[in-house]
Parts: C-alpha cells; structure tokens; sequence
C-alpha cells in the first residue's frame, strides 16, 4: 500500500502521451488553416485531409494510452512502477504514430478506397470497448482503495471519464457518419451527421487543453483558487460601494 500511495503522488510530471497528443492537436490546427484557405489543387486538399484523418486516429491512439496508464498506476502498482521504463514509453508512442500510417498508405498506394474507409472504422471503433474496460476497472479499484488520497481519486477519475466523454462525444458522431455513408443512400441524413461531426471534431483540440489541465496535479486546484479570489473580491468591492453609499 506505501509503494501504491507513492506512486501516485510522484506521479506529477506531465506523461509524455499528453504531449504526444497536443502534438497531434497542433497538427489537426495546421490542418484547420490549410481548410480555411480553401486550396484550389486536388492534390493539395486531399494531403492536408488525409493527414487530418491520420491525426485524429492517432489522438485516439494517445487517448487510450493515457487511460492504459491510469488503469494500471492504480489496478497494478506494483507491476507497473517496475515496467515503467522511458524505453517502453518511446516504443508505445512509436507505435501509436506508426500505426494510424496504414491508412495514408493504403489511401496513396491501394486503388481500392474500402480499404483505408474499413482501417479508419477499425482505428476509430476499436478504443470503446477498451476504454470503457479501462474507466469501470480503475473507477472499482479505487472505491476499494483507502491509500489514495481523495484529491487524487477526483483526478484518476476526472481523466478517465473525461477521456471516455471526449471519445463518446466527438469522435463517435464521425464513425456512425462513415458507417452510414458506407451503407446508406440517404443523402440527407450523410450532409446532417457530416456538418455534426465536422464540428465536434474541430472542438477536439480545445477539448484536450481540459484533458490536459486534469493531467496536470495541482493545475486545478489553482484555477479553482483564483476563481474564489476573485470572487472574494468582488464581494469585498461590493460591500466597500455600500458602506459608501450608506
């Protein structure tokens, strides 16, 4: 139980999966702008989308890496502050970039179009059951755990469910938009998911900022405090402007 209560409080230095996955925010930004211009050449608009695809399967990917690191900080303690390498680390992140890469390749190099639609809808579906699996086992090791201080409970369960929202929310809308438009003539219904999901999606790196402010301890805590001041505060002004007026 020491050993589990030290490593979650030593657990304060921002995972290097978070900055993977503002890295991916960045360039689905980049890609924002090049969409906003409007590029006249096919081949221009079709580069930035499919590298917009790319990042957005790999946010998915870094997603379910954080939620894998709070499953087993607090489901196995032990196994995992002696696994926890910097190597492990690096070979993980490689593999969640390197990966989302067969879709780019089988867009570019394979006729077939089906066949990068199916590796999106499996990068993109296959997170759920995982995530979920990862969020109710945590969420049940920690409502039995009594070395985890309440703080750090809020936290573990703030990340997690807030990963599983921003999955559920914004990324969910665009695998039922590609299922219908794969199986389905429904016009109308194809344009009305495709202007919802453009949008969620867009949100996606204003979302992660949110993520990011959970997975760094005591960033909360300070927003909230500076919230209370300032109300404090202004209270205090109000209460000076009637005792003047009195």
């Amino acid at each position: 139980m020491e050993i589990f209560e030290k490593d979650v409080r030593s657990d304060h230095v921002v995972p290097i999966y978070v900055i993977n996955l503002l890295v991916t925010d960045l360039i689905q930004l980049c890609c924002m702008i090049c969409d906003v211009v409007h590029p006249h050449r096919p081949m221009i608009y079709l580069a930035y989308v499919s590298v917009y695809n790319y990042s957005l399967m790999t946010s998915v990917g870094f997603m379910v890496c954080i939620a894998l690191e709070r499953y087993l900080l607090i489901v196995f303690p032990l196994w995992y502050r002696c696994r926890r390498t910097i190597r492990s680390t690096v070979v993980i992140c490689v593999l969640a970039w390197v990966l989302p890469s067969l879709y780019l390749f089988t867009l570019f190099f394979v006729g077939n179009f089906n066949v990068p639609q199916m590796i999106a809808i499996v990068f993109l579906l296959l997170p759920l059951p995982l995530l979920l699996f990862f969020c109710c086992a945590t969420l049940r090791a920690l409502s039995a755990s009594v070395s985890v201080l309440p703080d750090e409970k809020q936290r573990i369960v703030g990340t997690l469910v807030l990963v599983l929202l921003i999955y559920m929310l914004l990324f969910l809308p665009n695998i039922i938009l590609i299922m219908v438009v794969r199986y389905t003539k429904d016009r109308s219904l194809t344009k009305t998911l495709f202007y919802v999901s453009s949008v969620f999606l867009k949100l996606n790196p204003l979302v992660d900022m949110v993520l990011y402010i959970f997975m760094k301890k005591g960033a909360l805590d300070k927003i909230l405090s500076s919230v209370r001041c300032c109300r404090v505060e202004d209270r205090g002004l109000r209460s000076l402007e009637n005792n003047g007026v009195n």
